[in-house]
């Protein structure tokens, strides 16, 4: 019991966090302008707007849907990429000379991108015992929300649907330290991270990238063929 105690604390203090940030970021900027992100998103779409772009590095794996991902959360992730709070050359590169704006309208675009398409469907079928037992263990919908698609706050992810290869090189990234060029600086994430193999890390992968989604991959008009 002092264990779970222990745990709702921490998602409590991550929770406030998230809200600071998240109020921080508002100070800085107006609210994000889709229309206005439509000239500032040409280093995004060469990745994530082409659907099944792999990337190399640390390992090969497709780079995350983030069409109907939570704004907020787009927001937080580019400003730990600037920050360098997430380790990661190529998207530390993209996100430093963003403005505060420049990111809300970004993140802000992302988000209504897609929305008029219908949900993807998932692979159908409840988790294994093994499975359950490592959600239950990890408490993913404590943040994740419904379905890991509802998050009980819009600065966390939708993990339903995602691309279980990114999904797994993520939770390994929480799991770094050390690394200059790979790791993610969370600390509530990073203790969860490390309560799993790498071999249930990639379980917990496979079956949450099977879940019914609202992200996407929407192809800009430049790549539709």
């Amino acid at each position: 019991m002092k264990t779970q105690t222990r745990m709702f604390q921490q998602l409590g203090l991550l929770a406030f966090a998230g809200l600071i940030a998240s109020s921080a970021l508002a100070q800085d900027s107006k609210p994000g302008d889709p229309a206005a992100a439509k000239s500032k998103i040409a280093m995004c779409i060469g990745c994530h707007g082409i659907i099944g772009y792999q990337a190399s590095f640390p390992e090969i794996h497709k780079v995350p849907m983030i069409s109907g991902q939570n704004a907020k959360y787009i927001a937080s992730a580019l400003t730990a990429y600037r920050k360098g709070e997430r380790k990661h050359p190529t998207m530390k590169g993209i996100a430093a000379p963003l403005s505060d704006q420049d990111i809300a309208d970004i993140a802000a675009f992302y988000e209504a991108n897609g929305k008029d398409l219908p949900q993807r469907p998932g692979k159908g079928g409840a988790p294994s015992p093994e499975v359950q037992a490592l959600l239950t263990k990890g408490n993913c919908a404590a943040c994740h929300g419904e379905g890991l698609n509802k998050p009980i706050d819009p600065s966390y992810p939708k993990l339903a649907g995602q691309h279980s290869d990114y999904l797994y090189v993520a939770l390994k990234a929480y799991q770094t330290t050390g690394n200059p060029n790979i790791g993610r600086s969370n600390p509530i994430m990073g203790a969860q991270a490390k309560l799993f193999t790498l071999t249930e890390l990639k379980l917990l992968a496979n079956f949450i990238g099977g879940l019914p989604s609202d992200l996407k991959t929407v192809p800009q008009p430049k790549f539709k063929k």
